[in-house]
């Protein structure tokens, strides 16, 4: 698939350090959006306590610093919305938590497209474009199948390098985002 290609590609050469569950937890926000069920109170309660505690920035020397936003899914519609940035530009932590929590509670995620996007892993790693050989990508994939396709943390490296602080969210919810995200930002 040219669109999990381009976007692990352009992932991987910001975070190199990306490990096989980092992988998947990208394509399962993209198949699947946020795997929480939270209300609206709860998300922003969240959000705050993580602003809170927010490191002023990476914690390593990443090729460049996180972008306001990433778009994840073929469809143009979710986004990574990362923290530091967003606060960075006076956008406000509440309408992120809303569009949090409304594209958690609205988003028709699909764990076929889960499936095929963790399909085409093995023949994008035998070409070069994962870091991993074919068997650990493989492997792990098929253990996550296996288990339903829950969610899963960030590696504890990708963590450590990058303390990442995120929201996904539906960009259709986040009007203040609206025209950098017809923009292609």
């Amino acid at each position: 698939m040219k669109f999990i290609s381009q976007l692990l590609g352009a992932q991987l050469a910001r975070h190199p350090d990306m490990q096989p569950a980092d992988v998947y937890k990208l394509l399962h926000q993209a198949a699947l959006g946020p795997a929480h069920a939270v209300s609206q109170g709860d998300a922003e309660a969240s959000l705050l306590a993580e602003i809170a505690t927010l490191p002023a920035r990476p914690l390593t020397d990443a090729p460049q610093a996180d972008p306001l936003f990433e778009v994840i899914s073929p469809d143009g519609r979710l986004a990574r919305v990362h923290l530091r940035p967003y606060l960075a530009a006076g956008h406000e932590p509440a309408a992120l938590a809303r569009a949090f929590a409304a594209t958690a509670a609205g988003y028709q995620g699909s764990v076929d497209r889960l499936a095929k996007f963790c399909a085409c892993l093995g023949d994008l790693a035998d070409a070069g474009g994962l870091p991993f050989p074919r068997a650990t990508v493989e492997a792990f994939m098929n253990a996550r199948r296996e288990e339903g396709w829950p969610a899963v943390r960030h590696s504890e490296a990708y963590r450590a390098a990058h303390a990442p602080a995120y929201r996904v969210v539906d960009l259709q919810l986040l009007t203040a985002l609206a025209p950098a995200a017809s923009a292609g930002s």
